[in-house]
């Protein structure tokens, strides 16, 4: 299975991060759910109903969602919901297996597709106007951090950054 490399943001192609408005979001949903089919069965762990409906509604935006927003969106037709603690076992789940992030400034969540590699540091860049969030991967600046922490004598065990600002999309559209 084809796996979606993460943009490097320390290489010379510095492609937008984000998807392209009107793109067809059926492929990112069927990337991810395809993604976490195949590792859950190759690491031996179960991929269980209400953990691909939690990760489907995920994958349905690129925007953040929180978990009582996913609560909502997981209500069925007779206005049964899951458990607050049904959704974050879940979740805890998705976050463990590398299959979602948690975006720690919006306390809210995010499917991901991607593959991440040792070194590297993941960065989330939120878009403040439209809400997306775009997921890139820079060597340099994981060696940055890495060096940083490791003068002090810190010995760090993750990276997250979250930069927040404005993607082109929307610089593009305040612009005509």
């Amino acid at each position: 299975m084809a796996r979606s490399p993460l943009r490097d943001l320390s290489r010379p192609d510095r492609s937008s991060v984000f998807a392209e408005p009107g793109h067809d979001h059926s492929h990112c949903s069927s990337t991810v759910l395809a993604r976490a089919e195949s590792l859950s069965a190759e690491r031996g762990v179960r991929l269980t109903q209400i953990r691909r409906q939690v990760l489907e509604a995920l994958a349905a935006t690129h925007q953040p969602i929180g978990a009582y927003e996913l609560i909502g969106k997981l209500e069925d037709g007779e206005g049964k919901r899951p458990a607050p603690i049904t959704v974050y076992r879940a979740l805890d789940f998705l976050l463990e297996q590398g299959f979602a992030h948690r975006i720690e400034s919006r306390n809210a969540f995010i499917a991901c597709a991607h593959d991440h590699r040792d070194g590297g540091v993941v960065m989330f860049l939120i878009c403040e106007s439209c809400g997306m969030v775009g997921e890139a991967e820079s060597d340099a600046v994981g060696k940055a951090l890495a060096a940083a922490a490791g003068a002090t004598g810190f010995s760090p065990r993750g990276q997250v950054v979250e930069i927040a600002g404005i993607c082109r999309h929307c610089r593009e559209k305040t612009a005509e």
